[in-house]
């Protein structure tokens, strides 16, 4: 008898010295996520795009500083509460859920996706990590 394969989800999460408004506008507005959602220098985000409500869609067009690779991450949101939560499910088909706690004048980001295929669950979890930090100097600087 043949078993489903078994989903691996992988959680990154990090403590951000903001407020939650502060943190959710500058997570989903367009002209910030431009500004920090990359995982290394050697990437950008060229063009963002986002439709932040339930049966909406956003684009991140990420690209190498080199020209040698470029790609679209894309989905569709299934669950949106302001300054709480986001859930998305890719083109893929991967599920991502993200959490917004505010504590006191900080906010606890938790992201959970489902892990792909074709790259080490080690080496996703760093990456998705990066992007976080990323986000994190972002917000703490602007």
């Amino acid at each position: 008898m043949e078993t489903p394969e078994t989903v691996k989800t992988i959680t990154v999460e990090t403590l951000i010295n903001a407020p939650v408004e502060k943190v959710w506008e500058l997570w989903t507005e367009t002209e910030h996520i431009v500004n920090w959602n990359n995982a290394s220098d050697d990437w950008y985000t060229s063009k963002a795009q986002n439709d932040l409500k339930v049966g909406g869609g956003f684009l991140a067009r990420m690209e190498a500083r080199d020209g040698s690779a470029s790609f679209d991450f894309t989905g569709k949101y299934v669950a949106v509460e302001d300054h709480k939560f986001i859930e998305y499910i890719l083109t893929d088909a991967r599920n991502v859920k993200i959490n917004f706690t505010a504590e006191e004048n900080k906010t606890k980001i938790v992201e959970t996706f489902e892990a792909e295929n074709t790259h080490p669950e080690e080496m996703q979890k760093g990456g998705w990590q990066s992007i976080l930090d990323n986000f994190k100097k972002y917000v703490e600087r602007t």
